[in-house]
């Protein structure tokens, strides 16, 4: 082998070696972030927003009333389906 391949090889990058090491540098977002917030600092945010209050109360009729109307074209397939195959024949 000649020797510039053995140098090579002896340099190989070893994911061992680099997930051992003390320091390991941020990511280009995560030093972008951090220069943004040196400045001006992110505001608290909560884990789950407030739902929004309707004054209209359609937010619970409306999905009681879409359940319906999935099951009235249901019905109306299946009794669609059976009034063809009970036909008498001409």
């Amino acid at each position: 082998m000649p020797e510039h391949e053995q140098d090579g090889q002896e340099r190989e990058f070893d994911l061992r070696w680099a997930d051992s090491a003390e320091h390991k540098e941020p990511s280009a977002r995560a030093r972008m972030l951090a220069a943004r917030w040196k400045h001006d600092p992110p505001g608290p945010v909560p884990f789950r927003p407030e739902p929004d209050h309707r004054s209209s109360g359609r937010g619970s009729r409306s999905s009681w009333v879409s359940t319906v109307v999935v099951l009235g074209c249901v019905a109306a397939v299946i009794v669609l389906l059976g009034y063809i195959n009970f036909r008498p024949p001409y």
